[in-house]
C-alpha cells in the first residue's frame, strides 16, 4: 500500500487533538488511502478493519522512507500534522532532505502563537483553522473546517426520560460534564454551581467524567471536600477517567450537558452531547457561540461565572421537557452542520488544493 496522506499523532498522551483523529481516520479511509503514524488508538483500529485496503499503521521511519519519492501518480504526499514537533519533523524531510511532500497543518488556537509556532507555521503548505476567531491569528489560513461528531458514536437513547435509572444513581435526570479535571476547564466553576441548585432539584444528580492528572489531585480534593460539606456526595459524583468506549452511555444517559471552560481553543464536547441527544448549557469560549443555539438546543453564559451558570441550570432543571427538546434539536444540528462526515470533507477540499 502507498498512502496518499500520512497522519501523524506522535503524543503519546489521548488528548483533544488525538480525540480528533481518533474520529476522522475511519472516515477518511473510506475516500483516501491513509497512513497513520503514532499512537494506538481505536480509530485506526476501526479504519484498518473497514477499509483495509485504504488504511495501514506506519512506523515514522517507515513513512519517511515512503516519502522519499512521489506517489506513482506523480502527486506529492501529504502530510497531516497537529503539532509543533510533527511540523519540525516534516519541515525538515521537504525542505532540508527535499522530499516531496506537502504540508498541512490545523490551527485551533484562538491566541497568537509565540514566535517560533508563527515560523513553522508560516512554512506550511496549507493551514486548517478550526474556528474563525483561530484564522484571524494564522495569516496563512487556507480553509476553516469545524469539528465533526460521529453520530453513529454519539447517539440519544430510545427514552431519554427514563435512560437515567440505568445509571444506578440516585433522581430521575442526569447533568454531566466531559473533560479534564483541572482550572481551565472550570470543573470547579460547575461543582459551585451544582451546589447551588441540587438542593432545589431532588430528581436531578451530576456527574463528573474525566481524567485529573496528579498536579490537579489537590484541586479534585478541595471539590470534593466542600462537596461533602453540603451533604451532596451521593448526588455530585466524579466518575474518573471513563474508557473511551463507556463516554458514549454516558452522554446518553444525561439530559443535560455543561462545557464550561474558562478557556478553550474549540472544545468537541458539546459536540457529542448534542449528537446524544443533550441539551447543552456552554460559556462564551472555544467554538460554542458557533454550536449552541441558545434557546433552541441549549444556553449560553459567560465565563467564570457561577450565578450565570447556575441560573442557566435552574431554567433546563425547572423544564425537563424543554431540555429534551433541545437535545432533540441538538442531534439535528450537529447531523446539519457539524458531523464528522462533514469535517473529513473539508479537509479532503484543503488536500485537494495542494494537488
Amino acid at each position: 500500500m502507498n498512502p496518499e496522506v500520512i497522519i501523524t499523532n506522535l503524543h503519546k498522551r489521548y488528548t483533544g487533538v488525538s480525540g480528533t483523529i481518533n474520529a476522522l481516520l475511519p472516515v477518511q479511509s473510506r475516500h483516501l488511502c491513509i497512513g497513520f503514524v503514532g499512537t494506538d488508538i481505536p480509530g485506526a483500529k476501526l479504519a484498518a478493519q473497514a477499509q483495509p485496503n485504504n488504511f495501514v499503521q506506519l512506523s515514522l521511519w517507515k513513512a519517511i522512507r515512503l516519502s522519499k519519492k512521489k506517489l506513482p501518480d506523480g502527486r506529492k504526499r501529504i502530510w497531516h500534522v497537529r503539532r509543533d514537533p510533527e511540523m519540525i519533523i516534516a519541515i525538515f524531510l521537504r525542505d532540508v532532505l527535499r522530499f516531496p511532500i506537502h504540508i498541512v497543518f490545523t490551527s485551533a488556537a484562538k491566541h497568537r502563537h509565540s514566535w517560533f509556532p508563527r515560523w513553522l507555521i508560516s512554512r506550511m503548505d496549507a493551514v486548517i483553522a478550526t474556528t474563525p476567531e483561530a484564522a484571524a491569528f494564522v495569516p496563512n489560513t487556507t480553509q476553516v473546517v469545524f469539528h465533526g461528531a460521529s453520530l453513529d458514536r454519539f447517539a440519544p437513547p430510545q427514552d431519554k426520560h427514563d435512560v437515567w435509572q440505568q445509571s444506578g444513581l440516585p433522581g430521575r435526570y442526569g447533568i454531566g460534564m466531559f473533560g479534564r479535571i483541572r482550572p481551565s476547564k472550570g470543573t470547579d466553576i460547575f461543582v459551585d454551581a451544582m451546589l447551588n441548585v441540587l438542593p432545589d432539584f431532588p430528581d436531578f444528580t451530576g456527574v463528573i467524567c474525566g481524567l485529573c492528572q496528579p498536579a490537579e489531585h489537590a484541586f479534585k480534593q478541595a471539590m470534593l471536600d466542600k462537596i461533602a460539606a453540603h451533604g451532596l456526595s451521593e448526588r455530585l459524583i466524579f466518575l474518573g477517567d471513563l474508557p473511551l468506549d463507556d463516554i458514549p452511555m454516558w452522554y446518553r444517559n444525561v439530559t443535560i450537558m455543561v462545557a464550561c471552560p474558562r478557556y478553550e481553543p474549540f472544545g468537541i464536547t458539546p459536540l457529542e452531547a448534542m449528537a446524544s441527544g443533550c441539551a447543552v448549557i456552554a460559556s462564551r469560549t472555544g467554538a460554542f457561540e458557533h454550536i449552541v443555539k441558545p434557546g433552541e438546543t441549549g444556553l449560553l453564559v459567560p465565563t467564570h461565572d457561577v450565578d450565570a451558570l447556575a441560573s442557566a441550570l435552574r431554567t433546563l432543571m425547572s423544564n425537563p421537557e424543554q431540555a429534551i427538546a433541545m437535545g432533540q434539536h441538538g442531534r439535528e444540528r450537529v447531523a446539519e452542520c457539524f458531523s464528522i462526515e462533514q469535517e473529513a470533507a473539508g479537509i479532503q477540499s484543503v488536500y485537494a488544493r495542494l494537488q
